[in-house]
């Protein structure tokens, strides 16, 4: 187990790492032809791009034509909100309820022509208007962002909700963009398996393939349930359940492949995979490459969460339970102070903790700062940066360690 609060105790109080800019930002940077030319699998991938970009071109043409319409006016920006989280799926009634009609008429007309959802829209203001983006995320007139995105398990949660609300109130168009909402994330999937965070494609970290915020996890789970005869999804198109299986399919292999080897031992995820190379990368000033205790306890639960799983995924599994319990955190309690949550050394402290941030290298935990430097400790980063960004240690990976591990185990005969 590992007390990061006392490692480099020497070295507390400056950087493990000093990143220019120029370092910070050796992102994803977005896919073109110069990429994919002279590999062996360029066709599929000059196919995914010309894809992307006929999409995008979709999307930006549906906002022209409405403005046209109206005589020119200036575009209007999707009110801002929080991240969309349908009500409870055991609520049947609630589904055919008129407050739950007013809700999907506002989530139906956000829909991008593409097929997706962007993230923080308000939908309690009603449908979207005329004229109007469908991202909140840009001022009209710049290029969209977020027009439509897998971040904060947009475009899962909106398929989610009309799902459910399908079996509420049997409106077809539920059940059209529920499918169109399926269409889209096939359409969005790397030839490699993997997703990236925005599709079409922004460019960026936002190409990667994305683990931050469980982005390939939601997308994933979102699959198996459809596969594995959710009733929710009873309105999915049937000629289209062969298509996501073999998608989950990929999905799955694209999560083996990127699962990071460290002196020849495979170890977990990092938040971002280079769309390419699926070798971690840097998405923000203050996401550098590096190992994710979160994300990859989340991704380790899916995978045994799979019926019949490969021998690759059990050896995957195994391999990330192990690395999982090696970085287990200790000797430090959560508290509040001025308004922030932060961590103090506390050796009586029972608490045990996963660091959002490993060292590809050491295997330590990392703290990076919204200043561009990489910490050895959380007291030393919360000191420099008043705003810090993340919470940077979580509990989450306990019940993957716990319960989870020994459903794993015994159902697949190697006991508790």
């Amino acid at each position: 187990m590992l007390e990061p609060m006392h490692f480099g105790a020497a070295r507390m109080t400056h950087a493990l790492h000093v990143l220019s800019l120029l370092t910070a930002l050796a992102v994803a940077s977005g896919l073109d032809s110069a990429d994919i030319a002279g590999r062996p699998d360029a066709e599929s991938w000059r196919t995914y791009l010309e894809r992307s970009e006929r999409l995008a071109a979709a999307d930006r043409n549906a906002l022209l034509a409405e403005l046209a319409a109206a005589g020119g006016v200036p575009a209007l920006q999707a009110p801002d909100g929080d991240d969309f989280r349908p009500p409870d799926p055991t609520k049947r009634a609630w589904y055919a309820s008129q407050e739950a009609g007013r809700l999907v008429d506002a989530v139906l007309s956000f829909q991008t022509p593409s097929g997706g959802w962007s993230k923080h829209v308000d939908y309690s203001r009603g449908p979207r208007r005329p004229c109007m983006q469908w991202t909140s995320q840009s001022e009209p007139g710049r290029p969209p962002h977020y027009q439509a995105t897998f971040d904060n398990a947009s475009t899962v949660r909106q398929i989610e909700f009309l799902a459910m609300a399908w079996h509420g109130m049997n409106r077809d168009a539920c059940a059209l963009a529920v499918n169109r909402g399926l269409r889209f994330i096939l359409d969005a999937q790397y030839p490699n398996g993997g997703w990236p965070q925005v599709y079409p494609l922004e460019g960026g970290y936002h190409d990667a393939i994305t683990y931050n915020d469980n982005s390939m996890t939601n997308i994933l789970k979102l699959l198996k349930a459809i596969g594995d005869g959710d009733e929710r999804y009873d309105c999915v198109d049937e000629t289209l359940r062969p298509r996501l299986a073999e998608s989950l399919e990929r999905g799955i292999e694209c999560v083996l492949s990127t699962q990071v080897i460290i002196d020849g031992h495979k170890t977990v995820w990092c938040g971002q995979h280079h769309p390419l190379t699926q070798k971690p990368v840097a998405a923000r000033i203050y996401e550098p490459p590096s190992l994710s205790g979160v994300e990859s306890g989340q991704m380790l639960r899916f995978l045994m969460s799979l019926e019949e799983p490969s021998p690759e995924v059990v050896v995957a599994v195994e391999a990330g339970l192990d690395w999982l319990e090696s970085a287990t955190v200790t000797g430090i309690r959560r508290v509040k102070a001025d308004g922030r949550t932060i961590y103090k050394r506390d050796a009586s402290s029972d608490e045990m903790y996963w660091a959002r941030f490993y060292d590809l290298e050491t295997g330590r935990p990392i703290f990076p700062g919204k200043d561009g430097v990489v910490y050895d400790s959380f007291e030393s980063m919360a000191a420099a940066n008043e705003k810090l960004g993340y919470d940077y240690y979580s509990t989450q990976p306990g019940g993957v360690l716990t319960s989870a591990r020994s459903k794993w185990r015994k159902r697949r005969g190697d006991g508790l």
